[in-house]
């Protein structure tokens, strides 16, 4: 075996010890899969189900925050991998903000049209104008339409942790995290643990990853798209596929939108991912 390979085996199988260790601190009912479709939780959930299989448990429930704007492309390969790996899969939205807005990006969402939860969530913003754009990746839409959302499922659903596929190299704002990272209760979310079982793998670790171990990924990023978000806002790196791509020396989130990557630390510090 080579080395590189050697690696990635040994990679895979810390991620896999994350997980069993998980499993020992809580009941399986208790926890859930963070999936976008994006190459990263897609290896989470495939290492998730592996130990699963590995030790005669039932895959933890799954979901997908639906900020407003998905990718027809990731909506599709959700679905044809779910049935394939028999996961079951909660779409996440935020209804009434998109509501508010007539189901319209970019359209004008009048604060006092929501919910009380929704304006308290925007006042804890320090926003102050009576509008704000429905705009899903923007400052108060990404709050709203990721955050929110997500909270409010934790709370009704009593998920204690959830598994999510964030890695150090990614982002330097999740360049500190833990592989369990508690989140303690406040009178927005409730307390839980995320699992972060991919913490110490690269870029490039991810795609050897996917292609040594046959593991589904979406057809976007054969189109030159590193890192997907919302669809208006996330743009390609070229025609060159994304596992072809300089991965080392240029920056994976190139492709989406700048001012959100900018107030990523605000962001996590108000609950997002």
């Amino acid at each position: 075996m080579s080395q590189d390979r050697a690696m990635l085996r040994k990679k895979m199988g810390d991620a896999k010890k994350i997980i069993e260790e998980a499993f020992e601190k809580y009941p399986i009912a208790d926890l859930a899969v963070a999936w976008t479709g994006g190459k990263d939780s897609t290896l989470v959930l495939y290492l998730v189900r592996e130990v699963c299989r590995e030790h005669g448990l039932p895959l933890p429930v799954c979901f997908c925050i639906d900020e407003g704007d998905m990718f027809e492309e990731i909506r599709e390969f959700l679905a044809q991998v779910a049935e394939e790996w028999g996961a079951e899969v909660k779409m996440l939205h935020n209804r009434d903000v998109s509501s508010a807005a007539g189901g319209q990006l970019g359209a004008q969402v009048r604060v006092a049209d929501l919910n009380e939860r929704n304006r308290r969530e925007i006042e804890r913003l320090g926003y102050e104008d009576d509008v704000f754009p429905y705009e899903p990746e923007s400052f108060v839409g990404n709050h709203l339409m990721k955050t929110v959302a997500l909270n409010s499922y934790l709370e009704s659903a009593q998920i204690r942790g959830f598994f999510e596929g964030i890695r150090w190299d990614e982002q330097p704002a999740r360049a500190n995290e833990q592989y369990f990272s508690p989140r303690p209760a406040t009178e927005f979310s409730p307390e839980h643990v995320r699992i972060c079982p991919i913490l110490h793998f690269t870029e490039r670790d991810v795609w050897d990853a996917h292609f040594e171990y046959s593991i589904p990924f979406v057809k976007l990023y054969e189109q030159g798209y590193r890192s997907l978000g919302a669809r208006v806002s996330t743009t390609s790196h070229g025609q060159i596929p994304a596992w072809q791509q300089d991965l080392e020396n240029t920056y994976e989130r190139g492709g989406r939108r700048q001012d959100k990557e900018e107030l990523m630390e605000k962001l996590r510090k108000l609950g997002y991912m």
